[in-house]
């Protein structure tokens, strides 16, 4: 089968006297039939190229899902009377969402029966949900475009009946009020899909009379609302790349009027926890790295702001959760995460020791200020997801649960290590490593090698039972903590944004040098991943050093970065300059130019390649992927595989179903083993 050929429209782009010509804007028209049967006819080349394969896919997709428990339940949590859990029956694609009162050997309540709420939906998504003080209403999101632009509804939960009151184009959570009958939201621009409006809902009374509490006018900012643990307040945050505000109202006064807690200053980004009289609050005021204050509710301002935990040059104040006699901190020192508890009165700590080179621990959901009892989680590479209450007082830990992989997995067949490569600069790079025991350095290894590196992110090294399917056939799994992630802490992330951006591509081809070098793989054998702003790494990686690679992975990635920056009316553009640039300055828009993979594809060779993207996705147009690879079919030099897989069902997360989006991982892993010569 031949592959599709997009038609080529000229497009002047111009701006600072540079112009760019764009012969495949017009793909950027969704509601154009001929956009539409571009698409349909890539994926009709896709599916016919991976048609030799279609039933190991098959295999491998059962193969999946058999290492599923069928029944699965999540760890319960006590919230206000009510112990509250999800779980799935044999088979399901999505959960039940349950709770049982006072008691786990309570009668259960199902609050949303998911699977009935999703027939006739190829997509369906529940956002957040809200249950109201007095336990008897629940609020909830729900999105069935994959848009992320979710519908608020409101069941009582005694009668099952959903109220008249239904309020679209929200983000999907609210809060509710302490008097049961006032809720709060965000509500979404309709076009830029911007959280920039908060409102305030009184049941019964008509949608279209909710009160404007808050109005983010900055289009660099986007907000939000919550409520506090205490539930004593209701927050509104509003937060840029580089900046935060929040404002407080008495939960018990709805009707009130909100107050600024710190007025927003360039570069001063902080959020806010509450306990008893204070505030508490984690910021980089003065601390690259965060670090922790409290102050008086009454006084919130920054002047009054008291130092409880000072700023430290190797450690990232990451989180807090604060209970009646502890106060416990989530850190992340050489480039490990740890739990750190401190008592109030006093002031003794210790950390929680983990006992593996590699994991990721983080703190759960803690609802219960009077509690010894901190929920925590954990995880490896090679350690299945972990549930644990830990003791604060005795130090003693209790396994809750541990995700179950079903079949003959045994996490002491496999290893796992941290490695390191040597950036251009000399900075030192680290790399999760983990493989099926026996490997051999013989340079003969295949390996996928992922990659984020953007939004002060870090990929955790924690544990997929996905994988085993690549690591069971000889394949080695490795993670590039680049720059532009967090892993060692702020200066890691400054270090790969703006102007830096290049080290996040620079360090990634480094890792995969290294790799080489220290012969873990070799180029036939070397294959990259990674999606979004991953997918911009995958762009830019095989633009720079095509050679090192034999085979790509760009899920939903975002590769024609100048053109969509300089568009406001696409969702997440304006809240982002301080990440990328601002195109409308000429050295911004000079600098994004010299990476962005769309502008810099070239008359040259490139790896074997797949491309995927979602019709309806919000964060990264469809059309961005799809000119890539129109651009890439008519420039490249090769006959290595170039695929384009559209979800015209889906958007940023694929598909929605538990089983339904591993059909989507089979599929990559397919492509994998089929380069590699494992189906």
């Amino acid at each position: 089968m031949t592959a599709p050929v997009a038609k080529k429209i000229d497009k002047e782009l111009t701006i600072h006297g540079h112009t760019r010509m764009d012969p495949y804007y017009w793909l950027r028209e969704r509601e154009d039939p001929e956009v539409i049967a571009y698409l349909e006819a890539e994926n009709a080349y896709t599916e016919t190229m991976m048609k030799d394969t279609r039933e190991f896919e098959n295999r491998l997709y059962k193969e999946i899902v058999g290492r599923i428990k069928q029944d699965d339940q999540s760890v319960p949590y006590l919230d206000n009377g009510y112990y509250y859990y999800t779980r799935f029956e044999k088979g399901g694609e999505y959960p039940l969402v349950c709770r049982k009162k006072g008691s786990l050997e309570a009668e259960e309540e199902i609050m949303l029966n998911v699977p009935e709420m999703a027939k006739g939906h190829a997509y369906f998504q529940i956002g957040g949900y809200a249950v109201s003080p007095d336990n008897k209403m629940m609020v909830y999101g729900v999105d069935t475009v994959g848009r992320r632009k979710y519908t608020l509804y409101f069941k009582h939960l005694e009668s099952g009946e959903i109220h008249e009151d239904a309020i679209p184009a929200t983000d999907g959570n609210a809060c509710w009020a302490n008097d049961n009958r006032t809720v709060f939201y965000t509500q979404r621009d309709e076009e830029t899909l911007r959280n920039h409006k908060v409102f305030r809902h009184v049941l019964g009374s008509r949608t279209d009379q909710d009160v404007l509490v808050h109005h983010e006018d900055d289009e660099t900012f986007s907000t939000f609302v919550y409520k506090t643990k205490s539930d004593k307040y209701i927050m509104i945050g509003s937060g840029s790349i580089l900046s935060d505000e929040y404002r407080f109202l008495d939960a018990d006064q709805p009707g009130g009027e909100f107050i600024i807690l710190q007025e927003r200053e360039r570069e001063l980004e902080y959020s806010v926890g509450h306990f008893r009289d204070r505030f508490y609050i984690r910021t980089n005021l003065d601390a690259k790295n965060f670090r922790l204050m409290e102050t008086p509710v009454d006084a919130t301002s920054k002047e009054n702001w008291k130092e409880i935990i000072p700023h430290r040059e190797n450690v990232l104040l990451t989180d807090l959760e604060l209970f009646n006699d502890y106060m416990v901190v989530s850190e992340r020192k050489e480039g490990l995460l740890y739990i750190r508890i401190i008592e109030w009165e006093s002031g003794q700590e210790h950390y929680l020791d983990f006992g593996e080179e590699v994991y990721v621990a983080r703190i759960a959901i803690n609802t219960q200020f009077d509690t010894k009892l901190l929920r925590y989680a954990y995880s490896s590479l090679t350690t299945p997801n972990s549930t644990f209450d830990y003791h604060m007082e005795s130090r003693g830990k209790t396994l809750l649960k541990q995700q179950e992989v079903i079949g003959d997995f045994d996490p002491a067949n496999y290893e796992s290590r941290r490695i390191y490569a040597t950036a251009k600069d000399g900075s030192k790079i680290p790399m999760s490593m983990v493989y099926r025991k026996g490997m051999q350095q013989d340079g003969k290894n295949h390996l996928l090698l992922y990659g984020y590196g953007s939004y002060g992110y870090t990929r955790e090294p924690a544990f997929n039972s996905t994988r085993l399917s690549l690591l069971d056939r000889g394949f080695i799994f490795v993670i590039a903590h680049v720059r532009g992630g967090q892993i060692y802490g702020r200066q890691w992330y400054e270090d790969g944004k703006m102007f830096n951006k290049m080290n996040t591509f620079t360090d990634f081809n480094a890792c995969a040098e290294q790799l080489i070098a220290d012969h873990y793989t070799g180029p036939d054998h070397l294959y990259a991943m990674g999606g979004s702003a991953g997918g911009l790494l995958m762009g830019v990686i095989i633009n720079l050093q095509p050679e090192l690679y034999h085979g790509i992975i760009a899920s939903v990635p975002f590769v024609d970065v100048v053109t969509t920056m300089l568009d406001d009316d696409i969702p997440l553009t304006t809240g982002e300059f301080d990440e990328w640039g601002n195109p409308d300055n000429r050295d911004s828009y000079e600098y994004m130019l010299s990476y962005s993979p769309y502008d810099n594809v070239e008359a040259r060779k490139y790896p074997n390649l797949l491309v995927t993207t979602g019709l309806h996705d919000s964060q990264v147009q469809y059309w961005e992927p799809a000119k890539w690879v129109a651009k890439l079919r008519d420039m490249k030099t090769d006959d290595n595989l170039l695929l384009l897989k559209t979800n015209m069902d889906a958007g940023h997360g694929g598909a929605s179903g538990r089983f339904e989006y591993l059909k989507e991982v089979a599929f990559e892993y397919t492509f994998l083993l089929k380069l590699a010569g494992k189906t």
